[in-house]
């Protein structure tokens, strides 16, 4: 392992490695080899949502579980896990292969994203669910302090107000796909007839989707 790898896993992570291959494949993509983060971002994926799940259980004693399932949402969606990780440098560590790197693969939000669930999952494996907790709830602190009420679901929040005003549901369609394989780039457009309609992109259907509810909904306010 290398004195940056080591030096993150130690200052960013907060942790000392007994097994520092597991770190090392977390942060290695699949256009390297064979061996990559994805049966590790599998497993980091899942403890993440134990962990945020217990958090909001205890910290919104008083609310419903639909309310908790927003806030859940908005915490450990692939945006947020990317947004998280540029915090604290992973892009400039994670191993590409050559195409993967003249892609820009270390910038897009999936790949960002990914790696960062690999990294929760090596700390599960290395250190337990202790030392994964530890980093998930410093490094996520802020958002969960940020969350003043439950957010709701730009696209849920279209379809109500189509609802309220009696008109037909929001229509979505893929209007492009560009990019690699790797680091694909959508663009969608939402359009709702008699309200207006807006396009966005993101590196899923998902996400394009998300964001272009989000700019029709802001073009009606």
């Amino acid at each position: 392992m290398n004195a940056e790898v080591s030096a993150f896993i130690r200052d960013k992570l907060g942790h000392d490695p007994k097994d520092p291959s597991l770190f090392e494949l977390a942060l290695t993509h699949s256009s390297v080899g064979n061996r990559s983060y994805e049966r590790l971002e599998f497993l980091g994926d899942r403890v993440l949502g134990l962990v945020i799940a217990a958090a909001l259980y205890h910290r919104y004693p008083k609310e419903p579980e639909g309310n908790l399932s927003k806030r859940y949402n908005g915490l450990v969606d692939r945006v947020t896990c990317a947004e998280n990780g540029r915090e604290i440098g992973v892009p400039a560590l994670i191993r590409l292969g050559r195409q993967a790197r003249e892609d820009r693969a270390s910038e897009s939000d999936n790949v960002v994203g990914d790696v960062v669930e690999a990294l929760i999952g090596a700390l599960f494996l290395d250190g337990g669910i202790d030392a994964a907790e530890r980093f998930i709830l410093k490094l996520w602190g802020p958002d969960l302090e940020t969350q003043r009420r439950a957010p709701q679901h730009p696209k849920s929040a279209l379809q109500e107000l189509a609802a309220e005003r009696e008109l037909r549901p929001p229509v979505y369609d893929v209007v492009s796909r560009t990019g690699a394989h790797h680091a694909p780039q959508f663009t969608v457009r939402v359009s709702v007839p008699n309200l207006g309609e807006a396009t966005a992109d993101g590196t899923s259907k998902q996400e394009a989707e998300t964001a272009a509810a989000a700019a029709l909904l802001s073009q009606l306010k």
